[in-house]
C-alpha cells in the first residue's frame, strides 16, 4: 500500500535541506582553505590549500549542476531536456577513478520529469556502490513512454533496507527525513510519469529500474 500524500510544503523543504546537505562538506572545506592561505605562511601549506580548495570547488559546482536538474526547475522555459546534458552532468559528479559510466541512452530531447526521474535513480545506483564499480544505463522501450534499467556493480554492492519502501512509495511522510527524501521523491516523478520504479538485487549487481 502507498504511503499518504506528502505536502508540498513538507516536499519542498526536505528537498532544500537534501541539497544543503550534499553542499555542506566542499563548501566548509573552500572556507577551511582559504582559513589556512589567510594566516599560514609556509609554501607547502599555501600549496595544500589552494588544491583543496580547487577539488572542492570543482565538487560543490558539480552537484550544483546535478542538482538543477535531479531537483530543480532547470530549464523551465521549455518541457524537455537534452538527454546530452544529463550525460554530461551525470558523469561530472559520478564518474571518477573508481567509478566509470556506460550510457546507453540516445541523445534525444526528452521529457523534463522524465530526466530528472533517470538523474535521481541514478544517484541510488551510485549510492548502492561506495566503493566505486561500473554503472550501466540503458533505455526500456522508446519514445514519450520510455523507462530505465540501470545496472550497478561493484565490491560489496547493496541495497540499504530502507532504499526499496521509499522507491515503492510505501513509506509514509512521517518518517522522511533529508536523508530519506531523495528515494521518495524518485517514486513521486516515477508516479508523474506512469512508471513504476524500484530497486533489487540481481546476483551481485544492485538493479533500479522504472518502467
Amino acid at each position: 500500500m502507498s504511503g499518504s500524500p506528502i505536502e508540498a510544503l513538507d516536499l519542498a523543504a526536505l528537498l532544500c535541506s537534501r541539497v544543503c546537505h550534499d553542499l555542506i562538506s566542499p563548501v566548509g572545506a573552500i572556507v577551511n582553505g582559504l582559513e589556512v592561505l589567510a594566516e599560514d605562511k609556509d609554501e607547502e601549506t599555501r600549496e595544500f590549500a589552494l588544491e583543496l580548495i580547487k577539488k572542492s570547488a570543482n565538487t560543490a559546482s558539480a552537484k550544483l549542476q546535478f542538482c538543477r536538474i535531479a531537483f530543480g526547475a532547470a530549464g523551465s522555459a521549455g518541457s524537455q531536456i537534452d538527454t546530452g546534458d544529463a550525460e554530461k552532468i551525470t558523469r561530472g559528479l559520478l564518474e571518477d577513478d573508481k567509478t566509470k559510466i556506460a550510457w546507453n541512452i540516445p541523445r534525444v530531447l526528452m521529457a523534463k520529469n522524465r530526466v530528472k526521474l533517470l538523474l535521481n535513480l541514478l544517484l541510488i545506483a551510485s549510492q548502492a556502490i561506495p566503493r566505486g564499480g561500473q554503472i550501466t544505463v540503458d533505455p526500456v522501450g522508446e519514445g514519450e513512454n520510455v523507462g530505465f534499467r540501470i545496472h550497478a556493480t561493484g565490491t560489496n554492492a547493496k541495497v540499504l533496507a530502507t532504499v526499496p519502501p521509499l522507491l515503492a512509495g510505501e513509506t509514509g511522510p512521517d518518517s522522511l527525513d533529508a536523508h530519506r527524501i531523495q528515494p521518495f521523491y524518485a517514486h513521486l516523478l516515477a508516479q508523474a510519469c506512469g512508471l513504476k520504479a524500484s530497486v533489487v538485487m540481481e546476483g551481485d549487481a544492485v538493479l533500479v529500474s522504472a518502467q
